[in-house]
């Protein structure tokens, strides 16, 4: 399954024409994307409208859900920020961290516009689509 990070959202609710934000619109048209707890958060409080934030949380209702942050994944993203420490990455928000970690116990792939998740990447084997 592929879980859509909120940086992808928030330039497609905006409007923001990119390659992430295209493919976030074909996807949608061929079956639905994975949405999650902490993307629904991160994604909903950035809207002032109301109009706007009811238009995308039902949009966003409509999507396969499943709860990001429990225990093992709390624990293990820990493990993983510090790992990414070590190895000279710091990562400047301990959420993505987070989100990674749920993808790679969960085998999803990713979908972003967010640096962060490129190190991830290439140091946790986070699957990211291109």
């Amino acid at each position: 399954m592929i879980l859509v990070d909120s940086s992808v959202w928030v330039d497609y609710f905006n409007g923001v024409a990119c390659p992430e934000t295209d493919r976030l619109d074909r996807l949608l048209a061929i079956g639905p994307v994975l949405t999650g707890d902490i993307i629904l958060t991160e994604v909903l409080q950035g809207f002032d409208n109301d109009a706007e934030f009811r238009r995308a949380r039902t949009l966003l209702a409509r999507l396969p859900f499943e709860p990001m942050l429990g225990r093992a994944v709390a624990l293990q993203s820990a493990a993983n920020y510090r790992r990414l420490r070590r190895q000279g990455v710091t990562v400047r928000k301990t959420i993505d961290v987070m989100i990674a970690t749920f993808c790679i116990i969960n085998n999803h792939t990713l979908l972003h516009r967010d640096r962060d998740f490129d190190a991830m990447e290439r140091a946790l084997g986070l699957k990211v689509l291109r």
